[in-house]
């Protein structure tokens, strides 16, 4: 991912009022980000523990998205939806988003399970295990990689929609 500044972050959420972006608090260890190690940003916000955002790279421009998590939590163990690992060391938890524009003024929303801290960028680095003799494991985690890219801009584009 690109490295960003806190104004480019600020510039953008598509979902988020004048208030909201005043009151956004950005990571405690923004400082110190690899951004050569994560595939979007996302972080919980210090002052209210269901409220995060996520900024997540759309056609190589950010788009940041407020999140909302569900207060019920899952009755069983859910299964991230971005980086669909199946042995998480963490939990995954159903967060919703406001569209942007008329839709999310109108109160239209979109969901999606993720990870509680948003670790998927650690979690498809991760060696997979080898599934069969030749398997290519440094070709899988290009693979895991690219594809949480892909479901993340997913979601991103969901959110856009009007």
């Amino acid at each position: 991912m690109l490295s960003l500044s806190e104004s480019t972050i600020r510039a953008s959420f598509v979902n988020a009022t004048r208030k909201e972006l005043n009151d956004l608090t950005l990571p405690a260890d923004f400082d110190e980000i690899d951004w050569t190690k994560i595939d979007y940003l996302g972080w919980r916000d210090r002052k209210n523990p269901r409220r995060a955002f996520v900024v997540v790279p759309v056609d190589g421009s950010p788009v940041g998205i407020m999140l909302r998590q569900a207060e019920a939590t899952p009755r069983t163990r859910a299964q991230c939806s971005w980086c669909r690992d199946v042995h998480l060391p963490n939990d995954v938890v159903f967060f919703s988003a406001r569209r942007s524009g008329a839709g999310g003024r109108n109160g239209n929303t979109v969901g999606t399970l993720v990870c509680s801290e948003f670790e998927c960028s650690a979690n498809v680095r991760k060696t997979p295990p080898v599934a069969y003799v030749g398997f290519d494991v440094e070709a899988a985690r290009t693979e895991r990689i690219e594809n949480l890219r892909m479901r993340a801009a997913g979601f991103a584009a969901e959110v856009l929609m009007a």
